[in-house]
């Protein structure tokens, strides 16, 4: 079996990318911009993709929407460099938020109740957020009120670094609430 591969000729987008660029562009009519920012009037995307070959540069489309398409003349291996670099320096910066979790009995002790609101001011002052969950077991379903108590004390005992997000709710046997840190 012989497999016959077609030259390449010329430059073509990533097959990932959406971009239109040199061949991919088949609009009848185009304005063209120049590598400077100049505009080289309206032409045809034929005319304006030998002018970019003869400049040995890339025909991008920037506004395929546009009545006539915009198209401009850049180089693209570039331009596509430029928008990764800033994508990547955008994720850099960007501070994900992690939701912790602390789990409390209704029957709690207080030095306990003390110890994990310690550790959910901590996850706080990081940023994260805490998700307070009471969980119930057999009859202690019967006083929900009691663990609504020790969830409300806890709430307290954080509550110069934390604001309700989401107030006490059960979900089966857990109630829950959520706390987000307070902004300074």
């Amino acid at each position: 079996m012989i497999i016959i591969q077609e030259p390449n000729y010329g430059k073509k987008p990533n097959k990932d990318n959406k971009d239109l660029v040199n061949d991919a562009i088949r609009f009848p009519l185009v304005l063209l911009i120049g590598p400077n920012g100049e505009q080289l009037g309206k032409m045809s995307a034929k005319e304006a993709q030998f002018k970019a070959n003869s400049m040995d540069l890339d025909l991008f489309c920037v506004a395929p929407g546009a009545n006539p398409p915009v198209c401009k003349i850049i180089n693209y291996s570039r331009y596509r460099f430029e928008q990764q670099k800033k994508a990547k320096e955008a994720r850099k910066n960007q501070k994900v938020v992690d939701i912790k979790e602390v789990q409390l009995t209704p029957q709690i002790g207080l030095h306990d109740l003390q110890t994990k609101a310690r550790h959910a001011t901590r996850f706080l002052q990081e940023g994260n957020k805490v998700k307070v969950g009471v969980r119930f077991r057999g009859r202690q379903m019967a006083h929900v009120d009691v663990g609504q108590q020790t969830l409300d004390n806890f709430i307290a005992l954080v509550d110069e670094f934390a604001t309700i997000e989401k107030p006490a709710a059960m979900e089966g046997r857990w109630l829950f609430a959520v706390l987000a840190p307070k902004r300074k």
